[in-house]
């Protein structure tokens, strides 16, 4: 019987993308196991991405756990409080399927092991109930999981919720931090995806190990405090396994079979001279804050290439608009676009972000700070200008900014909250054109030839990944069905309801 390797992403499309590199990873050094990725059909996975990554790594399989209905529909909107609770809710309520699949997936191989996202924490009574060794993926960095494992000794000290404290937060591993700059999800105890947080980092610190994307000479100080058991003052800490950078190779910009116009556009403009602004999938801001990001850029000029999306349906000044879909230069200063065409280029909705960030065109990278955005960077060694939105992101900024100085920050208002023209317009010119913003990029340039080393034969990633890969291959592979929850959660029936996505190229 072939041992085989389950992995269970979160919904969204930055964790998907994120686990499948992990997958190639252990794939390219041990192809002699097989690897099952198991997708929530609620919401659907993105099924362009997953055709093109079955068409290109064929060993990976893909199964889609059968559709469930969720209680409360309004989780799935646009808000991000809202999106992090159904990621939580939405594992949960799959758990009774989810038993079904490792089930039916141990009948013909050994399961090693079960590597999931922090978000699938509900997924580890499951197999925990089956004796599966569980490790869990943590899709941001060292310092944000040193934060985050310290929820628990935080739950201690603080009595009540910390988001309007004077004073600042210590964590081990990580410079002193506002409380406006964690995530209301560990500041607000009275938000019900609060207790999801709290019970993920006890569970996280129980689990067979901490798989990180990161690589040790990028997070140090907060490496040494995970290590040293500083996050977990109440017990000890998993093994570590700092496997990355693991990011995208490309690949995206084939659209139709056509190259994506913005790169073109690049072609033609100077080495290093553009700003790429891009804030993820849930990146949308307000007419009103497009029309100061929109003149702060005019006013720099400095050359841009901006991905836009139409601001949400809330937003006053699209819901007096009679189009359904309305452009986005509907929202933008009138003449904007004219007057800024000759060095400057709007994209609407995505960019194939690897590709323009690899370009040699690029010199500065506006962004949300989510982690795998910051890895693309630092691994094409751009400077970056972080704008966090929601999350974990301000952490991040934090961590970027002041202990590895590798960006610089907007400022946002603290009425408001947004930024304005002039702070944009003088932190863009202090990252493409001061002293200061040089010396970014020179250290940008110096981590990503730190991560190329990582990533190389005997560096600390590829040794990080053998210990891995060690220590699944340990793994029993027998799945205990005498310890079945079957009857608990009101299984019953064959898994004739799992399927393997095949989808045409």
């Amino acid at each position: 019987m072939e041992s085989s390797i389950v992995l269970y992403p979160s919904p969204g499309r930055g964790h998907l993308a994120s686990m499948v590199e992990l997958a190639k990873h252990i794939l390219g050094h041990h192809p002699s196991f097989s690897v099952t990725i198991l997708l929530l059909s609620t919401p659907p996975p993105d099924t362009h991405f997953i055709a093109a990554v079955s068409a290109t790594h064929p060993c990976i399989t893909f199964h889609r756990l059968p559709a469930i209905s969720l209680p409360n529909s309004d989780h799935l909107s646009s808000s991000p409080a809202n999106f992090i609770l159904s990621n939580f809710e939405i594992v949960r309520l799959h758990n009774p399927t989810l038993h079904e699949t490792l089930v039916s997936l141990s009948k013909s191989s050994a399961i090693k092991a079960f590597i999931i996202d922090f978000f699938c924490n509900a997924a580890f009574s499951v197999s925990a109930s089956l004796n599966i060794p569980t490790y869990y993926y943590f899709t941001s960095g060292a310092s944000g999981l040193a934060s985050f494992l310290y929820v628990p000794a935080l739950h201690k000290k603080y009595p009540d919720s910390f988001k309007d404290l004077d004073a600042p937060i210590l964590i081990p591993g990580f410079p002193p931090v506002s409380p406006r700059d964690m995530p209301l999800a560990i500041s607000d105890r009275n938000l019900t995806v609060y207790s999801h947080f709290l019970d993920t980092a006890v569970q996280m610190a129980n689990s067979a190990g901490l798989i990180i994307n990161t690589f040790d000479s990028f997070e140090a100080s907060a490496l040494r405090a995970l290590r040293d058991g500083l996050c977990v003052p109440d017990g000890a800490t998993p093994p570590t396994y700092c496997v990355g950078p693991l990011v995208a190779t490309g690949g995206e910009t084939e659209v139709g079979g056509e190259r994506h116009e913005c790169l073109g556009w690049l072609d033609s403009q100077p080495c290093r001279s553009v700003l790429f602004l891009s804030f993820g999938s849930m990146g949308v801001f307000s007419t009103m804050q497009l029309k100061e990001m929109a003149l702060g850029l005019e006013r720099s000029g400095v050359p841009f290439l901006w991905v836009v999306r139409v601001p949400p349906p809330h937003d006053e000044a699209r819901r007096a608009l009679a189009e359904l879909k309305p452009s986005v230069e509907a929202f933008l200063p009138e003449g904007f676009v004219d007057r800024t065409r000759r060095r400057g280029m709007i994209v609407e909705s995505w960019a194939p972000q690897v590709e323009v960030l690899s370009h040699g065109s690029v010199g500065g990278f506006v962004t949300h700070c989510g982690w795998n955005s910051v890895l693309e960077a630092v691994c094409h060694g751009v400077a970056m200008l972080a704008w966090p939105l929601y999350a974990e992101q301000k952490l991040n900024r934090a961590y970027l900014v002041e202990e590895m100085k590798l960006a610089l920050s907007v400022t946002e208002s603290e009425e408001d909250g947004l930024v304005s023209a002039e702070e944009l317009e003088e932190r863009v010119n202090e990252l493409m054109r001061s002293e200061k913003g040089r010396e970014v990029r020179d250290r940008v340039l110096a981590m990503r030839d730190a991560a190329a080393a990582a990533l190389s034969k005997g560096g600390s990633s590829r040794s990080a990944l053998a210990e891995l890969i060690g220590s699944l291959e340990a793994g029993s592979g027998k799945v205990d069905v005498s310890n079945s929850v079957t009857s608990s959660m009101g299984i019953g029936g064959d898994l004739g309801s799992v399927s393997t996505v095949t989808i045409s190229t």
